[in-house]
């Protein structure tokens, strides 16, 4: 199942590591959406399931990566982060057991859906009020971070994402958290979710361990060098950065869409 890659896509995994590093570096989310057209498209990684269990692994490991600073800036709720991360985990589980029995291509075409919709949220202009920053912890809803988790877990082990743009705002609306929070808290369960996927597709062999470790090891040196440009760009650059990579996401999406719109019966 594993595929015999040659030096060149190598190097473009490095590359493609890199790129999605760099682009959550700078905008903080949404790169990791990237991950699996990169290995499948630009490495010609042949096997889409493969893809999906590789590229977790590494989204895993960077968000873990990325956890380290926020929990030293006291930005993770981590009784609320456990919990999100621990029902999540098993949806996870659940969704991945039924990722891997779909067919690759209507996986893809149905995954391509949904970067169009995290494009769409991406580009929308976000409007932060003083409420969103400081929170309300009095709102706190044991079913709803238990409800929100097990949604967002089960569609991020299905498409094999860190479901960061999801996990945020079920964070908020279960719990009140400030915003940061939400965000620092989020990368635990990120990475949860993608170990989980990542054992689950390993588990029958869906994982390429070579190629995932040099996503990793490309994925860490884009971030360093994307947060730091980060801090030197103003808000309204990091808007505009934003609806950029947005409609990349979109042009990205309608052509695997295109690409696997066979695998339904549908031909052009």
């Amino acid at each position: 199942m594993l595929a015999d890659l040659a030096l060149t896509q190598h190097i473009l995994s490095v590359i493609s590591g890199a790129a999605v590093g760099f682009t959550l570096g700078l905008i903080g989310g949404g790169g990791s959406i990237l991950a699996v057209p990169l290995l499948l498209y630009l490495v010609g990684y042949p096997n889409p399931h493969v893809v999906i269990g590789t590229t977790a692994l590494a989204v895993s490991i960077n968000a873990y990566l990325n956890l380290i600073p926020h929990a030293r800036a006291g930005n993770v709720r981590w009784k609320e982060a456990v919990i999100f991360a621990v029902v999540g985990a098993v949806a996870a589980f659940v969704g991945s057991t039924l990722g891997k029995a779909v067919d690759g291509k209507k996986l893809l075409f149905l995954f391509a859906i949904l970067m169009l919709v995290i494009a769409a949220l991406m580009a929308r202009p976000k409007k932060v009020k003083p409420g969103d920053l400081e929170g309300h912890p009095g709102q706190f809803s044991l079913w709803k971070l238990i409800l929100s988790a097990a949604i967002v877990g089960t569609l991020s082990g299905f498409f094999g994402i860190g479901g960061g743009f999801l996990i945020v705002p079920g964070l908020v609306f279960a719990t009140g958290m400030p915003m940061l929070a939400a965000v620092g808290s989020s990368l635990f369960s990120v990475g949860t979710f993608g170990l989980t996927t990542a054992i689950n597709y390993a588990s029958s062999g869906l994982l390429d361990w070579t190629v995932a470790g040099l996503y990793i090891a490309g994925g860490i040196a884009g971030g360093v060098f994307g947060a730091r440009l980060a801090t030197h760009l103003g808000k309204s650059s990091k808007g505009t950065l934003n609806f950029i990579f947005a409609a990349l996401v979109a042009v990205v999406a309608v052509y695997m869409i295109y690409k696997n719109m066979s695998a339904f019966g549908i031909h052009l």
